[in-house]
């Protein structure tokens, strides 16, 4: 089976089948979901936040995260530092529809001034392992792109923000 990711330039229109643990079967659609943006209610895909020469760090979170919680200030501040410069922050929750009111508590508790969008869980973990090829863990979990789309890092759990600057610095003369 070939997957199109969203390099390609379109959204891939089929649906799988996958068993994700802690899931249901469950239909997801392939590689490029669209997903709720959490304050304007539009369907957006990770692709449709690409700029050139900047990086995307894809922060997956959930209201109800301890760790989201301690993590979620430095990823702002990182945002803010960086936004006008080489990278930006995405939010990912996969809070679902049923807990959007906590999901927009948490945004607005925090201040976040980076994107947020929405996703049903299996979705999101679909996505996630889609992406990766490795098997969806939990929240946090971060995802990052380069310029040109490449997914070039992946990481369940915590990473300091020091680690991602590092990382963008190293691979931003190689590319």
């Amino acid at each position: 089976m070939m997957i199109l990711s969203a390099r390609s330039g379109f959204l891939v229109k089929s649906i799988l089948v996958l068993l994700l643990p802690g899931f249901a079967v469950t239909a997801v659609m392939a590689s490029s979901p669209l997903f709720q943006n959490l304050n304007t209610d539009e369907f957006k895909i990770i692709d449709d936040y690409r700029q050139p020469d900047k990086w995307i760090i894809v922060m997956i979170w959930a209201h109800d995260c301890q760790i989201c919680e301690r993590e979620v200030g430095e990823y702002q501040r990182f945002h803010k530092s960086h936004a006008d410069d080489n990278a930006i922050v995405l939010g990912i929750t996969l809070d679902g529809e049923e807990r959007k009111q906590n999901a927009l508590d948490f945004v607005a508790r925090h201040e976040l001034e980076f994107e947020n969008l929405i996703g049903e869980p299996e979705v999101v973990a679909g996505y996630y392992q889609l992406t990766t090829g490795s098997r969806w863990i939990g929240t946090p979990s971060f995802l990052i792109f380069a310029p040109d789309g490449e997914l070039m890092a992946k990481q369940a759990g915590a990473v300091e923000v020091e680690i991602v600057e590092n990382f963008i610095a190293a691979n931003s003369q190689t590319r």
